[in-house]
Order: structure tokens, then sequence, then C-alpha cells
């Protein structure tokens, strides 16, 4: 679980003017560049880590035109450091204590689209899921086009894959858009494989019974997205950062464990 303090500056030359002293007054920070073989990356994140605060610590930041980034605020620590950008692989974590600065960060591009695409939002994910066309609702039932007569139009389905599943699940995640994880029960195929998925664990009966609103064409979808996507289907290059877009400054800290049950919460400043 992650508490976010999200500080938006208001122009990129306020973050990479920190001086010595401010610095100091801050608790630290780590600046430096990010390079790739193609030169300095604008709009890719850098990611600084540690476990020597009482709880996991995270900070992130976006380079600016010149690949230059400032991680403020720091407090006293060792941190891992690393890359993630659109059409870059994460890059090895280097160990840096807060303070140090004039740090060249190596970038690696990814070699394929497929390779590229396992960074990208779940929700780029997810927008492969291909949904009945509008001239198929009302629905005709199981015994018609598959869609329960309950669904009235393409819009009410469409809800249905936003307020009902996504308000527990990341749908377009690793786990949610593979069916990897399920590989050693042998399932024939990916629809029989998200019928058990849909009816496992403590919260099966309901998930079931939820589907089971779509009609038998809600499965179905779900399975031909991820049969889809296992045969190397990849969503469109979501673009980097731009603009005001990079002035930002995330903060987070873990907390809850393993098995809470809570969303997220979030702070603006």
């Amino acid at each position: 679980m992650r508490f976010s303090s999200v500080l938006f500056t208001l122009a990129a030359t306020a973050i990479f003017s920190l001086g010595a002293s401010a610095q100091d007054e801050n608790g630290g920070a780590i600046s430096g560049v990010v390079q790739s073989q193609n030169g300095p990356e604008a709009g890719v994140w850098v990611v600084a880590e540690t476990d020597d605060t009482p709880t996991h610590f995270v900070k992130i930041v976006v380079t600016d035109d010149d690949g230059r980034f400032v991680l403020p605020e720091l407090p006293e620590a060792i941190f891992q450091v690393w890359v993630r950008g659109y059409g870059l692989v994460d890059s090895e974590p280097i160990s840096l204590r807060s303070g140090a600065s004039n740090v060249s960060l190596k970038a690696f591009l990814a070699e394929d689209p497929l390779l590229a695409a396992q960074v990208y939002p779940a929700n780029y994910w997810y927008s492969l899921l291909e949904v009945p066309g509008h001239e198929e609702f009302p629905g005709t039932g199981p015994d018609g086009n598959g869609i329960s007569e309950g669904m009235r139009s393409q819009a009410q389905w469409i809800d249905m894959t936003k307020q009902g599943c996504q308000l527990c699940h990341q749908l377009g995640n690793k786990l949610t858009r593979s069916l990897d994880h399920l590989s050693h029960l042998d399932f024939e195929t990916g629809l029989e494989a998200w019928q058990y998925r849909t009816a496992m664990g403590i919260r099966g009966p309901f998930m079931a019974a939820f589907a089971g609103r779509y009609g038998p064409r809600g499965i179905e979808m779900y399975a031909d997205w991820t049969d889809r996507i296992a045969a190397g289907e990849v969503p469109p290059t979501p673009p980097r950062p731009s603009g005001i877009e990079r002035n930002i400054v995330i903060t987070q800290w873990d907390w809850g464990n393993e098995s809470s049950y809570i969303h997220d919460e979030f702070n603006n400043r």
C-alpha cells in the first residue's frame, strides 16, 4: 500500500536550480543525467528506492529535454536508482547515497515492440479488449448472440468492464493480461482458464455471478483478449511525458501488508 505525495513545480527550471545549500536544507538530493546510445533521454522516469527508512521509500522524477534530473528532499540513506521510459527496458539499479551529484545513468533501448510494451500502462493493454459492436445491442441472450438481454447498449457493456472489474483489479497489468500463472492446470483453451479464474478464491462466487451479467460473450471476450496478447499483440506506444507533465516529484511510502484490502491513498500539495 502506498501513500503518495505529489508536488507539481512551477517550472522545470525550479527543479534544476537546486543549490548545495537548498539540498542540505531538504535532506539531500541526487542529480545527474540519463543517456542511452541515442544520447540524452528526455521524458523518462528516474526512480530512487530504499529500505533504509522505516517503510519502503520511493522518489520519482522525470528528465528534462537534456535528460537531466534532480531527486530532491531525500532522507539520508542509500538508494537503488534506476530508469524507466517508453521505448526502453528498465535499467539495472545502481546504489547511490543521497547527496550524489553529476550522476550518469545508462538507459537501454528496447530491442523490439514486445519488449518495449512490458512497461506500458495497464490501461493501454486493456485497450486491446474488443467489445461487441453497438449494433449487437440489446443482447438476445444465450440462445441468440450470447449477450445478456439485460445488456441494453454497448455503453452499458463498456461501463461494466470499467466500473465492475476495475474497482478491484488493475486489468491490463502483467498478471491479468496473461494466463501463464495457470499453465500448471493444463487448460486446453483460454476460455476454460477464464471460467476457472473468475470462479476461484473467496470472491469467486461473486466474480462468477458478476461475469454472468454479460452473458457468455463476456468470458469469450476476455479469453480472446489474452489469447491475442499471448500471440504477440501489443498496444500502441504511449507518448512520453512532455512540457508541464515533466514538472513533477512523486514520493511514495509503503504501508499495510501483503493481504491488506485497501486502495491507495494520496495527497496533493
